[in-house]
C-alpha cells in the first residue's frame, strides 16, 4: 500500500528553507516549502470538504472497498509495475535514524561497533539492565511490577543488550520498494536488516524481480496488517525502526488504532515509528468530486484503492494512546508549482516520530 502521488523535489534540502514572499515570483522555483495558509484559504479548504463529504458511497460500495482493498492495489501495480517509482533520498534528511552508524557530533556511531567504545543505546542497556536487576533483588519492586513481570522485563532488555549491534528496520506498506531499495543503497552496514511488507501481493512480487533485492539483507513479504494476528518472520519487541511513509492512509479508519498497537508489540524498547502521510486539506483531498467519501475524510480513489487526511491531533491520539512517546509531530505544508502550465497546488503532508519507552 504505497502513496500513488510520489513527493516530488526529493533533492531539496529539509524543509523550511525556500520561503514565499511578497517579493518573490512564485514561478520561479518548482516547490515552496512551508508556506502559510491564510484565514479565507483555510475557510474555502474547509467548505471544499464538508461538500465533497456530504454524500458518502452506498454501504453496497464500502463493503466492496473493504472486502476487495488487496484486488484493486493488485490492480493497481499490475498497471503500473514499477513504472511511477521514485527514490525517497529525502528521507534520510528527514529520517536520519533509518539508517545504523548515523553520526555524531563526537564522530563516533549510534551503534558503534564491538571494540569502538560503548555507543547511547548501549549504554541505555546497560542502565535498565542494572535498574531491573536492583527491582528483582528488592522485596517489592518500586514500580508495583511483580518479581516475575520484572524478571520477563530483565530477559527481554538482556535479549536488548545481545542484539544491540543490530539494527532492524521495518517497512509497512513497501509497495515495489519506495523506501527499502534507498536504505540498502545508502548503507552497507552488515548490521542492518529491513523487514518489508505489503498489502498487495504483486507489489512484492515485483519488488523481489528487482536486481536490488538481496535476501541477505532484506526479506519482502505480504502481511494485511489490519488482520488480529500478524504473521511475520521476527519476534515481538525486535525492531529498531517502523517506517510508516503513506501508508496508513490506506488503511480505514477504524482499522488503525490497531495497526498501531501491533506495532508497538512488535518494535523494541526505545524503538522509533517514523510516519509521513497526508494532511488534512491537502489538494488531494479538496479535488475529490461527492459520492466519493467513505467516512469522514476518508475517500476512495477511481482505481479502487483509499486514502486518508490526518490532523496532528489525530495522529497524536492515535500514537499515544498505544503507549508511545512523541518526538516529533509537524505539519508541512508546501507550494508545488507547474511553471509550463502556470499551475500552484498546495500540498499539506503530516510528518511525526514516534518512541516506544524503554520501561
Amino acid at each position: 500500500m504505497a502513496d500513488t502521488e510520489p513527493i516530488d523535489d526529493t533533492s531539496r534540502p529539509q524543509f523550511g528553507t525556500r520561503f514565499l514572499t511578497e517579493n518573490c515570483d512564485v514561478f520561479h522555483h518548482n516547490a515552496w516549502d512551508n508556506v502559510e495558509w491564510d484565514a479565507t484559504q483555510e475557510a474555502d479548504a474547509r467548505t471544499k470538504v464538508e461538500e465533497n463529504s456530504s454524500i458518502l458511497v452506498s454501504e453496497e460500495q464500502q463493503q466492496l472497498y473493504e472486502s476487495n482493498g488487496d484486488k484493486f492495489w493488485d490492480k493497481f501495480y499490475g498497471i503500473h509495475q514499477n513504472r511511477f517509482f521514485k527514490d525517497r533520498h529525502w528521507l534520510f534528511t528527514e529520517f536520519p535514524e533509518i539508517l545504523p552508524c548515523e553520526p555524531t557530533n563526537g564522530g563516533t556511531t549510534a551503534l558503534a561497533p564491538e571494540g569502538t567504545g560503548s555507543s547511547p543505546e548501549s549504554n541505555r542497556v546497560e542502565d535498565r539492565v542494572a535498574e531491573l536487576q536492583k527491582s528483582v533483588s528488592t522485596p517489592a519492586p518500586r514500580d508495583g511490577s511483580s518479581i516475575e513481570e520484572v524478571t520477563d522485563k530483565l530477559a527481554s532488555v538482556s535479549c536488548g543488550k545481545a542484539r544491540e549491534l543490530k539494527h532492524t528496520v521495518l517497512e509497512i506498506g513497501c509497495g515495489v520498494g519506495n523506501t527499502v531499495f534507498p536504505i540498502l543503497q545508502y548503507s552497507k552496514d552488515p548490521h542492518l536488516f529491513v523487514h518489508c511488507c505489503d498489502f498487495s501481493s504483486k507489489a512484492v512480487e515485483i519488488l523481489k524481480e528487482s536486481p536490488e533485492y538481496d535476501t541477505n539483507r532484506c526479506a519482502a513479504f505480504v502481511c494485511d496488517v489490519t488482520s488480529t494476528h500478524w504473521e511475520v518472520p521476527f519476534e515481538p519487541q525486535s525492531l529498531d525502526v517502523i517506517t510508516l511513509v503513506f501508508v496508513l492512509s490506506a488503511i480505514h479508519p477504524s482499522k488503525m488504532q490497531h495497526v498501531v498497537r501491533q506495532i508497538f508489540r512488535y518494535a523494541r524498547p526505545g524503538g522509533l515509528v517514523v510516519f509521513r502521510d497526508y494532511g488534512r486539506y491537502d489538494m488531494a483531498q479538496l479535488r475529490f468530486k461527492k459520492g466519493r467519501c467513505v467516512a469522514g475524510n476518508f475517500y476512495a480513489r477511481g482505481d479502487g484503492t483509499c486514502v486518508y487526511f490526518f490532523t496532528q491531533e489525530e495522529l497524536r491520539e492515535l500514537f499515544t494512546s498505544a503507549g508511545f512517546v512523541e518526538e516529533q509531530n509537524l505539519v508541512d505544508r508546501r507550494l508545488q508549482v507547474n511553471r509550463g502550465k502556470r499551475l500552484t497546488m498546495y500540498r499539506v503532508w503530516v510528518q511525526a516520530k514516534y518512541r516506544k519507552p524503554v520501561s
